[in-house]
């Protein structure tokens, strides 16, 4: 389980950081995505990882139980990436909008090209 968790945290992360470095926006917002979910599998996993575990402690009985700090860490972390997710959007939506073009190189390139 544990080695499962950690090749899902590394493929997120590998191609989260593949679609950053990426010249367009579109890419650009599915990679920080990516990097999001990976972020949150991580903190998650930190609660340590134990099947049909109750995430409370019950002070009658000795039994296994979860951490419950990461999953609220996560829960948390998802309505804030969300929202993040959907200001992203939008400046790049403005960014197209106003430019007719989505790329993300920072170079001036003027209109009329080489001949100038």
């Amino acid at each position: 389980m544990e080695l499962l968790l950690a090749t899902a945290v590394g493929v997120l992360t590998a191609a989260g950081i593949f679609l950053i470095l990426r010249r367009r926006t579109f890419p650009v917002i599915l990679g920080l995505s990516l990097l999001t979910y990976a972020v949150n599998v991580f903190l998650f996993a930190t609660g340590r990882l134990a099947v049909n575990a109750p995430a409370v402690l019950n002070k009658y009985e000795d039994v296994a139980y979860t951490d419950p700090l990461p999953q609220a860490l996560v829960l948390t972390a998802i309505v804030i990436s969300f929202g993040m997710t959907a200001v992203i959007v939008m400046i790049a939506l403005s960014a197209y909008l106003s430019s007719d073009d989505d790329r993300i190189d920072m170079t001036a390139q003027d209109d009329a090209g080489d001949d100038a």
